[in-house]
């Protein structure tokens, strides 16, 4: 009998955190999985702890393909009915594949979110799952909420990939994560495909992860923010409706002119400038839909507070 879940973990140049989310891994409850890891430029082996007692296949990169890629890379190389993905910097507590699964059950759940908390802050959410307006702002839910307010099982909009569960006949019946994204916003851009598509996403408040969060660029680096200012551009050009156009390219000039004038920040411009430059090809995958689960509108200058602190980094 096969394992029932693939366990992705993508990542880059073996970060330091590797040994400490296989070792979680290793203590699962749950133990019929395998784990496949996706070594963006793997040029040199990747030491694996001891007694672990996982199934573990290494799939080196000789170049940094991205986390997108290296996920669907993954994927393809699994054999399980599930695919749970699961950041490098990520250390799952023991029940968190059991809880995942058991919260699956019905057909039609395509994906399932975990509890991410901030590993120097444990009882401090990072995300609850992914939350989107009508301007296709995304955001963690709850980030920087008491993890006491994160207890309620509840539909989201989408997983985050920091730690999430898909089913393995949505996740390829969509095609995966878009690689062209390379990182940042693939989830929410694979969750709005899959709403589009009649997939439902559950937040499961038992499956407790701790992340550091960002560990491989930083949190607030330029490169991360120059690719999510471009990889919005392409998430509203494939999915958001025609009507919501006009909120989003306001609310999108709005974050420009906060980023250059209040933080003195060109990267997310910069982004967005790139993304444009693309737009064509994009617009030529656009299948627009609204999602089923929408959060209100937030006033332009509150929607920096839907964010959130990164705790210790304040």
């Amino acid at each position: 009998m096969g394992p029932r879940v693939t366990v992705v973990i993508p990542t880059w140049r073996a970060g330091g955190w590797l040994g400490r989310c296989l070792d979680a891994l290793g203590r699962q409850t749950f133990r019929h999985f395998e784990v496949v890891v996706v070594h963006n430029e793997g040029r040199e082996p990747i030491p694996l702890p001891s007694a672990l007692g996982l199934t573990v296949h290494i799939k080196p990169n000789p170049d940094n393909v991205g986390f997108a890629a290296a996920v669907n890379q993954g994927v393809r190389l699994g054999r399980g009915e599930f695919v749970a993905v699961l950041n490098d910097d990520a250390f799952p507590e023991p029940h968190w594949l059991e809880a995942l699964l058991d919260a699956a059950q019905a057909p039609d759940i395509g994906a399932c979110a975990s509890l991410l908390v901030f590993d120097r802050e444990p009882d401090v959410v990072q995300s609850a799952g992914i939350a989107i307006d009508r301007a296709a702002i995304c955001w963690d839910r709850l980030r920087g909420r008491p993890a006491a307010e994160a207890r309620e099982p509840k539909e989201v909009f989408g997983a985050s990939a920091g730690a999430a569960l898909y089913r393995r006949r949505m996740f390829e019946g969509l095609g995966g994560f878009d690689a062209r994204f390379f990182a940042y916003l693939e989830d929410a851009d694979l969750a709005w495909r899959a709403g589009n598509a009649g997939w439902r996403a559950v937040y499961v408040p038992e499956a407790r992860v701790r992340h550091l969060t960002s560990a491989s660029l930083g949190e607030d680096s330029p490169l991360k923010r120059r690719l999510l200012g471009r990889n919005k551009v392409w998430l509203a050009a494939k999915n958001a409706p025609d009507a919501d156009l006009p909120i989003i390219l306001a609310y999108d000039l709005a974050a420009v002119v906060y980023a250059l004038v209040r933080r003195r920040d060109p990267y997310p411009f910069w982004g967005r400038l790139e993304g444009l430059r693309r737009l064509r090809v994009f617009l030529a995958d656009r299948r627009p839909g609204r999602p089923r689960i929408l959060e209100p509108l937030a006033p332009p200058w509150k929607v920096p507070e839907r964010f959130g602190p990164q705790p210790g980094l304040t």
